[in-house]
């Protein structure tokens, strides 16, 4: 086995300290034979035999360099026992002095340094996205006791208290002693290394308040937060490893596949459009100021915040044919205490593209007549946006969920009111996709006009494609009938 020696040139040789020696002899990096860290790195010091093993051997010679460097370049003295330099064991005992010395960073703390650094980048949906991942989390990172608030204000109270704007106010009455009770009984950060406190932190993520499975991309938000954080905290020195590498759970929630039972067919959609007009009284227009708001879900795919953020210039509507609506902007409501503006409605760019970026969608003649009706009768709105409330402002989520929770008592048979039968305004988008799909819409085309992947578009909707299985069995038949053939 090659090896170097502690011989710096033009250097006297000085007797070492105690338990220090300059009898070093540096090895060459070999291999393992091992999948996991193949790469093995070994030194002497003073007869004793030390090494490390890494990854890569890019590391391993990076490691190498370092101590070649304290024998060669500084002259230093190895520790015996450790095998490590001098300069390096000062080094960890400074640093162990300064760990004694200082309290270890708590949970609660440490999340709202990590939001503080993060505001600025994230848009408010991350950041709402983002507390609720880490709120779920609070729920095993705090002491529990029989004088403790209960889970839901807890959550509550986290999530009000990391916004970098609250910081040094003091909480709302009612979150009060929850507030106290997050920031004086939440565990030091380390405690994550702990398997039993781990454990319960990936019940909480899995988990609804009540015990039941979250839903699937519920839990693959709160899973995405939490991991960026832990990676964050290995960043900065707060945590050695992040400990969910090594969580391989399987979660039991739902697979964010499509029900088939949501979508409508055209009837059925004609039916809920024209319930929609009926709710409300007709001077206040509640509900007749929102049909083509559910009209351009259901025959242009669009997401309920890209309709709320249309405006009249993003339309081209012809008297004749079709049309087109060209998509660049969209209103999620956040919350005022995530937007940067107050406003419950954040304004962001169209979802998974770049800020700048428009969705051109072709519109069929039945929905240019509903939008040119719809701007006859009621005109634009602030902004020029062509839907709006009474006043002009932005459509709320609460104001279209309510008028089409009461569409649907008008438009179906008493028995399809409790079913999942267009349960929420979003299933107009899922009817429309499936539609075109069925209609024999190439899947990468459907994914241009709709704002999604092909992938995305071919995972969520493969079970709601009608004919396929009959083909599949065809081609099934067919095949055993020619094998019959060979006997």
């Amino acid at each position: 086995m090659s090896t170097e020696n502690n011989t710096p040139a033009g250097r006297p040789r000085g007797s070492a300290r105690p338990g220090y020696s300059f009898d070093v002899k540096l090895w060459k990096v070999s291999k393992t034979g091992r999948k996991s860290r193949p790469w093995r790195l070994r030194w002497v010091v003073a007869g004793k035999v030390h090494g490390d093993t890494f990854t890569t051997s890019a590391l391993a010679e990076s490691r190498r360099s370092e101590l070649w460097q304290a024998m060669n370049r500084r002259g230093e003295a190895f520790k015996i026992e450790s095998g490590l330099p001098e300069s390096e064991v000062r080094a960890a005992a400074e640093a162990t002095e300064a760990a004694d010395t200082e309290p270890p960073l708590r949970w609660f703390e440490f999340c709202r340094k990590y939001m503080a650094g993060r505001w600025r980048t994230s848009a408010a949906k991350t950041r709402e996205g983002t507390a609720d991942g880490l709120a779920a989390v609070t729920l095993a990172m705090v002491k529990r006791g029989d004088d403790a608030p209960d889970d839901e204000t807890l959550r509550l109270a986290f999530r009000w208290g990391i916004v970098p704007a609250n910081a040094g106010e003091d909480p709302p009455a009612e979150l009060h002693a929850a507030y106290e009770w997050v920031t004086t009984t939440d565990r030091p950060l380390v405690d994550l290394a702990d398997a039993e406190v781990f454990e319960d932190v990936l019940y909480r993520v899995s988990y609804r308040l009540d015990g039941t499975p979250a839903a699937g991309e519920t839990y693959k938000r709160r899973r995405r937060a939490l991991n960026t954080a832990l990676e964050h905290a290995v960043v900065v020195g707060e945590l050695p490893e992040n400990p969910l590498q090594r969580a391989r759970r399987k979660h039991a929630g739902s697979n964010s596949v499509v029900d088939p039972r949501v979508l409508v067919n055209a009837g059925q959609a004609r039916q809920l459009l024209t319930a929609v007009s009926y709710v409300g009284s007709w001077d206040r227009c509640r509900g007749r100021r929102l049909v083509a708001f559910y009209a351009v879900l259901y025959y242009a795919g669009l997401r309920p915040a890209e309709a709320v953020g249309l405006r009249l210039s993003d339309c081209h509507l012809p008297e004749e044919g079709w049309g087109t609506l060209t998509l660049r902007e969209t209103r999620p409501v956040s919350g005022k205490q995530w937007t940067d503006s107050g406003e419950r409605h954040d304004r962001r760019g169209l979802k998974a593209r770049e800020a700048s970026t428009d969705r051109p969608v072709p519109i069929p003649p039945v929905l240019v007549a509903i939008l040119q009706v719809h701007l006859r009768e009621f005109g634009t709105a602030k902004e020029g946006r062509v839907f709006g409330n009474e006043r002009g402002g932005v459509v709320g989520s609460s104001t279209y969920w309510r008028v089409w929770e009461e569409a649907r008592e008008y438009a179906l048979a008493p028995e399809r009111i409790d079913s999942p039968l267009a349960g929420r305004p979003y299933d107009l988008r899922h009817a429309c996709i499936t539609r075109w799909l069925n209609a024999g819409v190439p899947i990468a085309e459907v994914a241009r006009r709709v704002g999604n992947s092909p992938e995305v578009i071919h995972r969520r909707y493969h079970g709601c494609i009608d004919g396929h299985e009959e083909v599949a069995n065809a081609k099934i038949a067919k095949a055993l009938e020619d094998d019959g053939d060979d006997v």
